[in-house]
């Protein structure tokens, strides 16, 4: 394969590695509580390892900081074996609809 030198950049989202980190998910509107590791995270998600198994398209809550009240909705995207791929999600807002103008009104 020819190439004239030039090399062009591959835009990606930023990634910091947390070898390991301790966090937890909980599922069930916070009703259940599990451990699990954070590989590496970026904005737009996370991976994790864990040692209780999930579905693709399950929604849980991850939480960065033991005893921190801040969690981060997320949907599972891909599974490989005990390790998960998430998407951190936002709720999604219901467009308002414009009041409809009352009859005879001008």
């Amino acid at each position: 394969m020819a190439s004239n030198g030039a090399r062009i950049k591959v835009s990606r989202e930023p990634r910091r590695q947390l070898n390991n980190r301790a966090a937890w998910i909980t599922v069930d509107d916070g009703a259940t509580e599990s451990e699990c590791a954070v590989v590496d995270i970026s904005p737009g998600g996370a991976k994790i390892t864990t040692e209780v198994e999930f579905e693709v398209s399950d929604r849980l809550a991850l939480t960065l900081l033991a005893d921190h009240a801040k969690r981060y909705p997320c949907k599972v995207v891909w599974r490989r074996g005990k390790t998960y791929g998430l998407k951190f999600v936002t709720a999604e807002v219901e467009p308002v609809e414009p009041a409809a103008e009352p009859a005879g009104a001008t």
